[in-house]
């Protein structure tokens, strides 16, 4: 009979549960691991539970795929939106400024007032642009009465000149008529002189031989007289007759002038179109001052009427204006938010507009009253707020270090979401768009 192995008992107390068995198996303790084996450690809590339960691992495998499903749901979400607190609410600045200078009499509204669209918000005195007013309807009269006395004029001028045209053709008939009746007269009167001239030669000759025959006593001293007296009457016959037809010449003269003097008539009334033409001007003139004058009467009207400041919108006041105050043409008085018109100007970084487009839905918290609006993107700017900045950055110069940009996007409310004008300029708000 083999003789027993020894077994070394361990040192370990954990090791003293497990004792070294007798029997057959103790005839194969010959090997080297056998020597020192060791307890196995007791299952955990969980695995007893799952040991214990079968159905457990399933309900382990569900709750693991709920998780994942979860977990691409969520990952799909956080995906479907960019969002971004670099955002604020953004409007209209409407400066009122003054178009008429003035002393101001009276201020109507108080900072941070709501008025609506016409209300007065500034009054300047206007007694100075009523008398403007007056001046102008004063000299709008005067250019009416000098219009209408001038287009009355038009109609007499042409008739006048008519009428001297027709006048100086007929006095220049009448002159042509003159010179040919002066002229025959004086025709008539050449040839009376020229008849007087013959009998007084005869007169003469016929006294010479009278004379020659009362010498010698042939004929008596009574028909040498009567010779006489014929010669000399003769004689004074030609001096009537060369009067006569001088006279008959200062006639001539006289109708050739009063021709002239119709032919001068007849040119000067050939300038009736243009007299015509220079009346029309001058009711035209007229008519012209009257509209510069109607045109300096609706200017004075409108600087009247500038002296009341109206509000162009609805919307809440900032004044800058008192009453007392002395202001200028272009000075600022007011500033006017239409609140009813605002939106939100969001800064997103450059890499969040990959899949952002116009039209896209969005969602505005607000932090002052913690509401969220419902909006829409408007669209974007056309450049990075740090280009549009003061002092550009200029990347061509010294070492170049990328920064990502924010580019200002546009999103309007929807409509009825603002009934409360409760957004202010300004404000900080969180913005949300769903780019999926």
């Amino acid at each position: 009979m083999a003789p027993k192995t020894e077994v070394e008992a361990p040192k370990n107390p954990a090791d003293q549960s497990v004792a070294p068995s007798e029997g057959p198996a103790s005839t194969r303790g010959t090997l080297p691991s056998e020597t020192h084996s060791a307890s196995e450690p007791p299952p955990s809590r969980a695995g007893r539970f799952i040991q214990s339960n079968p159905r457990a691992r399933f309900y382990v495998i569900a709750v693991i795929l709920v998780l994942m499903v979860a977990s691409i749901f969520a990952w799909r979400y956080f995906q479907s939106y960019e969002s971004t607190d670099d955002a604020q609410v953004d409007g209209h600045l409407m400066p009122l400024s003054a178009r008429v200078g003035g002393y101001v009499t009276k201020v109507n509204v108080d900072d941070n007032q709501y008025v609506t669209a016409g209300t007065v918000l500034v009054e300047i005195d206007p007694r100075d642009y009523q008398v403007a007013v007056d001046q102008a309807k004063a000299a709008l009269e005067d250019a009416r009465a000098t219009a209408q006395a001038s287009n009355l004029n038009v109609p007499i001028t042409n008739v006048n000149t008519a009428s001297q045209l027709s006048s100086s053709e007929a006095d220049i008939e009448n002159a042509r008529a003159g010179i040919a009746a002066a002229q025959q007269q004086y025709d008539a009167a050449e040839a009376q002189l020229a008849q007087a001239q013959a009998n007084s030669t005869k007169a003469q000759l016929d006294l010479g031989r009278y004379k020659q025959l009362v010498d010698k006593q042939e004929i008596s001293q009574q028909t040498y007289d009567q010779a006489e007296a014929a010669a000399k009457a003769e004689a004074a016959g030609v001096v009537a007759a060369r009067s006569s037809a001088a006279a008959a010449a200062q006639q001539v003269t006289q109708a050739r002038s009063k021709l002239a003097t119709a032919e001068a008539g007849h040119r000067s009334a050939q300038t009736a179109p243009r007299q015509v033409a220079s009346s029309e001007a001058r009711a035209l003139s007229s008519d012209a001052a009257v509209k510069q004058k109607q045109a300096l009467l609706d200017q004075a009207e409108l600087n009247l009427q500038y002296t009341k400041i109206m509000a162009p919108v609805n919307g809440v006041v900032t004044k800058s204006v008192e009453v007392g105050m002395n202001i200028q043409p272009g000075q600022q008085l007011a500033t006017i938010v239409p609140l009813e018109d605002v939106w939100v100007t969001v800064n997103f970084k450059e890499t969040q507009l990959k899949n952002m487009r116009v039209g896209q839905p969005a969602k505005i918290k607000v932090d002052s009253n913690d509401r969220t609006y419902n909006g829409h993107v408007d669209s974007f700017a056309n450049s990075s707020g740090a280009r549009l900045s003061l002092l550009p950055p200029e990347n061509a110069t010294g070492n170049y270090v990328k920064v990502v940009q924010r580019i200002p996007v546009k999103i309007v409310l929807e409509p009825g979401q603002n009934k409360d004008l409760s957004l202010r300029l300004g404000m900080s708000v969180e913005a949300k768009v769903f780019v999926k």
